[in-house]
């Protein structure tokens, strides 16, 4: 039985409407890079989420904003921009309290003032369906330093900056079918950290990078495919958090658990690829900026995505989350 279409069989549809433009990278990558003012360009994102897919559908609404900010932001931070503002765009079910919506306006206005970034418009539209978010974000990168999907070389190591698998078990500890020791895994799907303190590390050493949002192993496939190279992880080098760890602990099979998490998603963390020779200079300057950060393993000639555990390969199972 054939697959059932996804958002790549869409993007393959669509890709034509580009007319070739350079400025939307082949629908490759998750930006658009435009000229902007003098010595910058400007990178623009956007990203949707729907009640009960994207997040709980009983979540508190500034928990919901900031999460809708957060996760678009994390896509400037892996292009190593500087984020501005952004545009709102929220399709209300009928209905929908007002006070309900100024909860939701106080988690932008937190997060706003945070992360520097201000509401520069948007459209407001009302349906019989459930919530739906939309959120265009935009920042400046320096000219020619935004960091594509496209520049991995055969050779160059596969890091990650910030944890893997704490995505998917904080979603099951909100949903409360996991232990959450003090309450870590679930804040951390429901608000993760963009990294924008990477920029000048990311866009000083990194040949290519993706934020990790379908999942680590999905997100490598994304940068080595626009690259033209094959992504070869080691399971065993995830980086984790300690209650990620734990819960590995209490794990039978560990290499096929660590799979599951390296396919969880929403994890927001960094994947990027970066030169031997600037490895360990990377690592220090992320370390520098308060970041995890761990080798995962290298691209090498071919396509697709290779996971191993301890020299064995793992590959049952999806890459990722599939819209």
């Amino acid at each position: 039985m054939p697959a059932p279409p996804d958002e790549f069989a869409w993007i393959e549809l669509i890709r034509p409407l580009t007319r070739g433009d350079p400025r939307a990278l082949d629908l490759l990558d998750d930006a658009a890079i435009l000229p902007g003012r003098n010595g910058f360009e400007l990178v623009v994102s956007a990203d949707a989420m729907v009640e009960g897919v994207h997040f709980l559908a009983d979540e508190r609404p500034a928990v919901i904003a900031r999460r809708l900010l957060r996760t678009s932001l994390s896509d400037l931070a892996a292009k190593a921009a500087r984020p501005f503002g952004y545009f709102l765009t929220t399709a209300w079910p009928q209905g929908r309290p007002m006070g309900w919506k100024a909860a939701f306006a106080e988690g932008l206005r937190e997060d706003g003032d945070e992360f520097g970034v201000a509401l520069l418009g948007g459209d407001t539209v009302s349906t019989d369906g459930p919530l739906v978010l939309s959120a265009t974000v935009l920042g400046w990168a320096r000219a020619g330093t935004a960091v594509l999907r496209s520049g991995a070389r055969v050779g160059d190591r596969l890091m990650v900056c910030g944890v893997i698998g704490d995505g998917l078990l904080g979603l099951r500890a909100a949903r409360g079918e996991i232990a959450d020791p003090g309450g870590r895994l679930a804040a951390h799907y429901r608000t993760p950290k963009p990294w924008l303190a990477l920029r000048e590390p990311l866009g000083r050493y990194a040949r290519a990078a993706a934020d990790v949002s379908d999942g680590l192993l999905a997100d490598a496939g994304h940068l080595a495919r626009a690259s033209g190279v094959k992504a070869s992880i080691r399971l065993e080098a995830l980086p984790l958090s300690i209650g990620a760890a734990a819960w590995l602990a209490e794990q039978d099979d560990e290499g096929v658990t660590r799979r599951t998490l390296a396919a969880g998603g929403d994890d927001y963390a960094i994947v990027c690829a970066v030169a031997p020779e600037d490895e360990d200079n990377f690592r220090a300057a992320v370390v520098a900026e308060g970041a995890p950060v761990a080798t995962v393993g290298a691209l090498t000639e071919g396509e697709g995505v290779q996971a191993t555990f301890h020299g064995l390969p793992v590959n049952d199972g999806p890459l990722g989350f599939v819209h």
